[in-house]
């Protein structure tokens, strides 16, 4: 395929903040007769990000969007990256990511931006999936096994996501034993709607955070969780059973001159030791399946410990200690932290550095959890890469926002597309479930 052209501009997160959208257009150069086809791509951007993420080129200049304008992005998708890639005959994702990295030349995306280099990468991955005419999910790994995801829907928000006294960050139901992918989001929206019921009873705020997550004010971290059973049981199902718990504490906010500080409720500061402690309690009193970040990304000896104790119940979850890196994975996988990987595209930069960091995990038994950014758009592509990479489980936001509920109707359109070979994987999602 020839790229014929490579065009960017400023468009607006779910924040209100601006992003870098992308097209890519190619033509087939063994054959004149066929139309040129575009895909068109937009970056998310996340609020609390690891120190090892490839960098997001913001424009710093205060005057506009208060320093967090992208023109800088998106001029060098409009010139250096243009110019470069137009006219040239690419044979494969890999092969333009790779050009893409050899003209920024830096070890972290820094010089064009990883903003504007996933652009380009997320657009090329949806252009060359028309020119094959095929599913983009299909394109991810050709031949690999396809299967729907558990989706993990963040009910409470609390951390940097909401303005509440909530320390933990997402509070996620895992609607798991439903037969369908169809029925496991009715499963989750009705807990949603329930659980609304719940807090405007008890007097909450039912406003939502970021991610389209209830942010109340409650009597303490564990509450949030008491208070999702309630709405569980109330819409009908059987915690534990049906729907189950994921919990991402985003611990990596906490971390303080080696303590834990809970910095919205109590002010404690507490140390690994005492963390892992809490959490050892949480798994055996609720019906917790998988926690993200239940140690910071610099504490590697508190992941160690977690990993040691927590490892072969339920699915531990490296985001900030690992910024789907395949180098940082190797690393975690020798030293045994973590069992999972979060998987963000933005935290990495290109579609093929992604997919080599899924394929490191899974040559090494560990599970990849696809993720959203809380600076989301409408582009649904990861919803097409949890189906594609077989990950089983995906988190994308609450039971509302149109930027979450986008990746949900993407798919339910996949799942009856795949018709009879659309396989819903249920709790062997989770590891050690």
């Amino acid at each position: 395929m020839i790229i014929e052209k490579v065009h960017a501009r400023e468009v607006l997160d779910s924040r209100g903040n601006p992003t870098v959208e992308a097209e890519v257009t190619l033509r087939d150069s063994k054959s004149s007769n066929r139309e040129p086809v575009t895909g068109i791509a937009i970056v998310p951007s996340g609020a609390s990000t690891g120190e090892k993420e490839a960098v997001e080129l913001r424009d710093g200049d205060p005057r506009r969007y208060q320093g967090k304008g992208v023109s800088k992005a998106v001029a060098n998708v409009n010139t250096t990256i243009a110019a470069s890639l137009r006219n040239l005959n690419i044979l494969s994702q890999q092969h333009l990511d790779e050009e893409l990295i050899r003209l920024d030349g830096t070890s972290n995306k820094s010089k064009l931006g990883a903003n504007a280099i996933l652009a380009v990468s997320m657009a090329f991955a949806r252009a060359f999936a028309l020119a094959e005419r095929t599913s983009l999910y299909r394109t991810f790994f050709p031949g690999g096994p396809l299967s729907l995801p558990v989706p993990c829907m963040n009910v409470i928000n609390g951390g940097r996501h909401a303005d509440n006294n909530v320390d933990f960050q997402e509070f996620m139901i895992a609607p798991h034993n439903a037969p369908s992918f169809k029925e496991a989001i009715r499963m989750g929206e009705e807990t949603f709607h329930a659980l609304r019921s719940i807090l405007k009873t008890k007097g909450y705020f039912t406003g939502v955070g970021d991610e389209g997550g209830f942010a109340p004010n409650l009597r303490s971290n564990e509450e949030a969780v008491e208070v999702i059973l309630e709405a569980i049981t109330k819409a009908g199902y059987h915690p534990g059973k049906d729907i189950s718990l994921c919990l991402d504490p985003a611990t990596s906010e906490m971390w303080e001159d080696g303590q834990y500080v809970f910095f919205k409720s109590t002010k404690e500061k507490i140390s690994s030791d005492r963390l892992l402690a809490l959490w050892s309690d949480w798994v055996r009193q609720y019906p917790i399946v998988l926690l993200e970040d239940g140690m910071a990304e610099n504490d590697w000896t508190g992941w160690k410990s977690l990993t040691a104790q927590l490892g072969g119940n339920i699915e531990l979850v490296g985001d900030d200690i690992f910024c789907t890196n395949p180098a940082i994975l190797k690393k975690g996988i020798e030293e045994r932290v973590a069992n999972s990987i979060l998987i963000k595209l933005n935290q990495i930069g290109t579609v093929s550095e992604t997919l080599e960091t899924i394929r490191l995990a899974y040559k090494n038994n560990y599970n990849c959890f696809i993720s959203h950014r809380s600076g989301e758009t409408e582009d649904t592509t990861i919803a097409d890469l949890v189906v594609g990479t077989n990950a089983g489980h995906i988190k994308t936001g609450s039971g509302c926002r149109s930027e979450r509920i986008a990746k949900f109707n993407r798919l339910l359109r996949i799942e009856e597309e795949l018709g009879s070979q659309a396989v819903f994987i249920g709790i062997k999602a989770f590891k050690n479930k």
